[in-house]
Formats: C-alpha cells, sequence, structure tokens
C-alpha cells in the first residue's frame, strides 16, 4: 500500500472512532441551550460573584450610619507614692492598694460631616449597578459566543446534508459511465474523472465532521454538558423579526446596550466623588458618650480601695484645617475625571454607533445573500439536469458535467450556509442594540 493511501486510511478510521466516541445525541432548542449556558458558564460564575461582592460592599458602606462602640477593662499593679521635694529629695512615702482595674466603654456617632457617609453609600450602590451591567454585558456575549456555536454546527450539517447527496448522484453517474466504459462508450479517463469526483466529496464530508466535532466540543463546555454528547439543533432554530430603519436600532442600542448604561454610571459616580470632595471642607459634628469605673482612687492620700464611677456624654466637633488648603486641589481633580467620564461615553456611544450600523448594514446583506442564492440554486439544479441529460446522451463533455455539478454543489452550499447566516447577523444586531 502506498504511503498516501495509508494516510488516507489512517485518518478516515481515526474519524470514525472519534466519531463513534460520542456516546449519546440529544436534540436541543436554541432556548434550552442559552438557559444552560447563563446558568453554567464559568465567565457569568464569576460575573455573578462579583455582582455578590459588591452587594456586600455596599452592605459594609452602610455599616458607616451606625455607631462606633468600644469597650475595655485592665488590671495592673500599683506601687507605693512617694513624695519628693524640689531637690527631688525623698519626703514621706504612702502605702497603696497595690491591685487596680479599669472598666469602659465609649460610644460615638457621626452626625454630620457634609453628607459623607450618605454619598460613600450611594458610590457604593453606583458600584454594584456597574457589577450588575458587567454581568449583563458577560451574558449578552456568552449568550452570542454559544449561539455561534450552535448555529455553525447547525450549518455543518447542512453542508454535510448537501454533500452527501451529491456524492449519492455522483456515485449514481459513476455507475452509469462505469457501464458506458464496460460497453466501449468512453473512455477510462471518464471513469477515473468520477472516481476523483467522489474522493474530493468525501474528504470535504470528512472536515466537515470534524468542524462539527469541534464546534460541539466548545458548545457542550460552554453549556455545562459532557462532550460525549453530540447536540443536534432544533429545526425551528430562532425566528428573526421585522427589519426596522437604522434610527430604531440606534435608539435602541443608547437605551439598552449594557456600555451605554455602565458609562452613564461611571458618570454618577465621579459627579458623586465631586460631592464627596466638597464635603472634606465641613467640619465632623458626633455625639458621644461613655462610663469608666477606674480603680483605686489615688487622688486623695491616703489612696483608698474603691472604684470611681464616671459617665459622660456630649457633642464633638472637629475640623482638619489643612483642608481650606488641601481641597481645592482635590476638587479640581475630581472634576476633571468627571469631564473625562463624559467624553469617554460620548467615545462609547460612537463607537456603538458604528457596530449598530456594521451590523444592521451585514444584516440587510445576509437577507438578500439568501435570496439570490436560493435563485442561485434553482438555476444550478435546472442547469446540472440539463448537461446530466445531454451527457448521458453523449452530447456533453465530462469537463461540461463536472462544471455543472460543481456549480450546482456550490449553489446549494451557499443557500445552506446563507439560511443560517441570517440568523446569525440577526443574532449580531440584537447583541450590539444589548438586547439578544
Amino acid at each position: 500500500m502506498k504511503l498516501k493511501n495509508r494516510v488516507s486510511v489512517f485518518f478516515l478510521m481515526f474519524f470514525f472512532l472519534n466519531a463513534n466516541a460520542q456516546t449519546s445525541q440529544r436534540i436541543m432548542p436554541l432556548e434550552e441551550v442559552l438557559q444552560l449556558a447563563l446558568e453554567n458558564h464559568a465567565q457569568l460564575k464569576l460575573s455573578v460573584a462579583n455582582v455578590k461582592i459588591a452587594n456586600q460592599q455596599t452592605k459594609v458602606a452602610e455599616l458607616q450610619q451606625l455607631p462606633t462602640i468600644t469597650a475595655g477593662a485592665s488590671s495592673f499593679y500599683v506601687g507605693n507614692i512617694k513624695l519628693m521635694d524640689e531637690n527631688f529629695s525623698k519626703v514621706e512615702s504612702f502605702e497603696m492598694p497595690h491591685f487596680g482595674n479599669t472598666y469602659g466603654i465609649q460610644a460615638s456617632e457621626v452626625l454630620y460631616k457634609g453628607g459623607l457617609v450618605k454619598k460613600s453609600i450611594e458610590i457604593s450602590q453606583l458600584r454594584e449597578q456597574i457589577s450588575e451591567l458587567d454581568l449583563e454585558r458577560d451574558q449578552q456575549n456568552i449568550k452570542f459566543l454559544v449561539l455561534s456555536n450552535y448555529l455553525d454546527i447547525q450549518k455543518a450539517i447542512n453542508q454535510r446534508e448537501v454533500y452527501l447527496h451529491n456524492r449519492k448522484l455522483a456515485q449514481q453517474r459513476l455507475d452509469n459511465v462505469q457501464k458506458m466504459y464496460q460497453q466501449g462508450m468512453v473512455t477510462r479517463n471518464e471513469v477515473i474523472r468520477g472516481e476523483l469526483m467522489i474522493k474530493n466529496l468525501d474528504q470535504a464530508i470528512l472536515v466537515i465532521e470534524n468542524n462539527r466535532l469541534a464546534h460541539n466540543y466548545q458548545l457542550t463546555t460552554a453549556i455545562g454538558l459532557s462532550p460525549d454528547v453530540l447536540i443536534v439543533p432544533d429545526e425551528n432554530t430562532g425566528e428573526i423579526g421585522a427589519l426596522n430603519n437604522l434610527q430604531y436600532y440606534f435608539d435602541l442600542a443608547h437605551t439598552n446596550h449594557p456600555v451605554i448604561k455602565s458609562a452613564k454610571t461611571s458618570i454618577a459616580m465621579a459627579e458623586k466623588n465631586v460631592e464627596i470632595t466638597k464635603s472634606e471642607r465641613m467640619p465632623t459634628v458626633a455625639a458621644v458618650g461613655g462610663y469608666n469605673m477606674n480603680r483605686p482612687l489615688t487622688n486623695s492620700l491616703p489612696a483608698k480601695d474603691l472604684y470611681a464611677s464616671t459617665w459622660q456624654a456630649g457633642i464633638s466637633i472637629s475640623y482638619n484645617i489643612d483642608n481650606l488648603f488641601k481641597t481645592g486641589t482635590k476638587e479640581k481633580l475630581s472634576k476633571m475625571q468627571a469631564a473625562q467620564a463624559t467624553n469617554a461615553m460620548l467615545l462609547q456611544q460612537q463607537n456603538l454607533d458604528i457596530l449598530v450600523n456594521t451590523s444592521f448594514l451585514k444584516f440587510q446583506e445576509a437577507m438578500k445573500q439568501a435570496e439570490i442564492s436560493k435563485e442561485s440554486e434553482k438555476l444550478a439544479n435546472e442547469n446540472y439536469r440539463i448537461i446530466e441529460a445531454k451527457y448521458l446522451n453523449q452530447q456533453a463533455l465530462q469537463a461540461d458535467m463536472l462544471d455543472a455539478t460543481n456549480a450546482k454543489l456550490e449553489a446549494e452550499l451557499q443557500y445552506a450556509n446563507a439560511e443560517i447566516n441570517v440568523l446569525y447577523q440577526y443574532s449580531n444586531l440584537l447583541r450590539a442594540t444589548g438586547t439578544l
């Protein structure tokens, strides 16, 4: 056996063994696939975790509204008191109760700080919204990724059916040519050409099957299924909505796309930071209170082994004088950051408009191509039937028959791909508007 033939046999054996490794087939509608992706995709699990973390950070920020309470206790040894004159000469000493301890509890609550606590909580809530919008954006991307693999599998199935049908016709034609060759009506060259055509179709089918397995592995991994499951798309895959004008999709994107929503939230955060910076100019007013119990009493001679119990409550006011000089510079920076956030949103909107416009044109193009491909398929099939009839009556050359066969195969493949491409481009348009 020649080396080339051995290699071909090896790859064919590998393909069939790999195909048989698929233990089960499962017909799955697109809605089920998308739902499994939202539940099981690793990226979305990370995004969900980020949302939970942001939510918990908001709860932590809200703790600033609660009073601060501290409690303490201590025990210590007290030495004897020694009295000394101005020359540090010992005058007298007194015995002291040697065991001492203290107990205390202090509480304070910020009453006013220029709205800093409230604005800090609002900043945290805005961060929480951004994490939710990031999750929404990731969901859109994952849904489109999964949908692309799903449609690629459907495309591979359609292409395989086209090639198998054309292989069946090629085999029938080869059988007829072999009969004609046996009758001396054609040369051996005609038979060889027919055999080569079948080999080329077999190679194309092999490539398509491997492509399908590759897309199947990606899809099952994304939705949390075993790669041994061979997914078969539902025949009723998706629905195409009515095509609206371009401005409709622009408005839809500006209203719904997570990127625009996130940019608007970033602007709100930047503006809130400006307010927080301004609040540094204000004093801090807090309610304070406490209770202390100390032993022994050392403010009398001799000292008494008794507890002194005291409590206090009041208002404290503090102000960082250096804020008079520092806050202006900080405020200028925060205003610059707010302006930058606004410009970033405008840039995001421009980029999104470009994406929507491109997706809109591609969707229109896909629909037009589907119409053209359908007509081309009809013409190619009609041409094939005419040439085949002439060829069988020896009124056309083998080259004419091959041209007609290739044209028919190409037209059928284009039509099969065009139908899938319409749904793909429509889904891409929905993703561009943030409504997939």
